[in-house]
């Protein structure tokens, strides 16, 4: 079952961003049993890949992973209204344009932080993905890309946007340079700029602005709620270091503690894997995203080792994810 854009919108306090090559079923799959209320983001899938190729593998999930919502880049109106209408259908919470990638795939094919260079094709776009769901439709931006003056640019980008009536977007509070920088480079160079962001919340209270860039804990985290912005995205400390998410529903959504450990969350894996296993998947697809749970915990060195050594063989199977295990002390998995 769906959950509610009211859901949806609670879960939005805290996020996983859509990441490239990271953040695909099985990750997510893995991220939902370490916290219960994020909200949960695909990677990017191109409206062109749906709508022309006929990709709708592209967005297969489990129901486990909700709330779970889709991240689409494209920038052809009625073509994303096609494709969020797909996503729809597939059952997604939530439906979020990409604005804010600067790779040179995304430049290329005229989606991505270069749409922020051209706010009235963003409008037109937003406009046609919601008139076309049901679902909230949702953006993701940069503070500004290139020579744009963010603290100019990105107010009038919120209007707009807000004018559209979307009224959820994650920012990165970090400008994309389109020239000169590796997207690698775009996540790092760039200085941030939390301020401009914790301001446009201020001066957008009809939006809900959720925080992105940077943000390596769930301590962190806790203290931009507390400037009102209203949801934090984590993006690569949560891939690295999942076992953050762990306290999540806690820290972050007052739930009471858990009590869940790495190793029932590597328990609750199991199932998961075997059923891959035996649907002709390979181990090392879904091991992959578990490397840092045990990051800097005792141990965690040989856990990553044999699983990244043994995970990739054609006959690998779940004596592996033993093996990984029983090189971990007690005192690691108990926590």
């Amino acid at each position: 079952m769906t959950p509610s854009a009211e859901t949806t919108l609670e879960a939005a306090r805290l996020s996983v961003a859509p990441m490239m090559d990271w953040t695909d079923r099985h990750c997510r799959f893995f991220h939902r049993q370490l916290t219960a209320r994020t909200l949960l983001y695909t990677e990017m899938v191109t409206a062109p890949a749906l709508v022309r190729g006929g990709a709708t593998h592209l967005l297969e999930f489990n129901a486990a992973e909700h709330p779970v919502a889709v991240q689409l880049g494209g920038s052809e109106p009625q073509e994303l209204a096609e494709a969020a209408r797909m996503a729809e259908a597939a059952g997604y919470a939530e439906v979020n344009l990409n604005i804010g990638c600067p790779s040179d795939r995304v430049k290329s094919g005229c989606f991505g932080a270069v749409l922020m260079k051209s706010p009235g094709l963003v409008a037109d776009c937003l406009t046609a993905m919601r008139e076309a769901v049901s679902v909230p439709v949702t953006a993701k931006c940069r503070i500004g890309v290139d020579e744009q003056e963010p603290r100019e640019v990105l107010p009038a980008f919120l209007a707009m946007i807000e004018r559209t009536g979307v009224t959820r977007v994650t920012i990165h509070a970090r400008k994309a340079w389109l020239q000169g920088l590796s997207p690698k480079e775009n996540r790092e160079v760039p200085p941030l700029d939390y301020p401009l962001v914790h301001q446009m919340r201020a001066e957008f209270p009809g939006l809900h602005i959720s925080i992105n860039g940077g943000i390596s804990s769930l301590e962190e985290a806790q203290e931009h709620l507390g400037t009102g912005v209203d949801g934090v995205m984590i993006g690569r400390a949560a891939y690295h270091d999942p076992g953050l998410l762990l306290f999540a529903d806690e820290q972050v959504f007052g739930e009471a503690p858990s009590g869940k450990t790495r190793r029932d969350v590597v328990d609750a894996m199991r199932p998961y894997i075997a059923a891959h296993l035996e649907a002709g998947g390979k181990l090392a697809q879904i091991t992959r995203h578990m490397l840092g749970l045990f990051q800097g915990r005792p141990g965690a060195r040989a856990w990553r080792r044999i699983l990244s050594e043994q995970a990739h063989r054609e006959d690998a199977g779940l004596e592996v994810l033993e093996r990984a295990l029983d090189a971990l002390p007690e005192t690691s998995l108990a926590a």
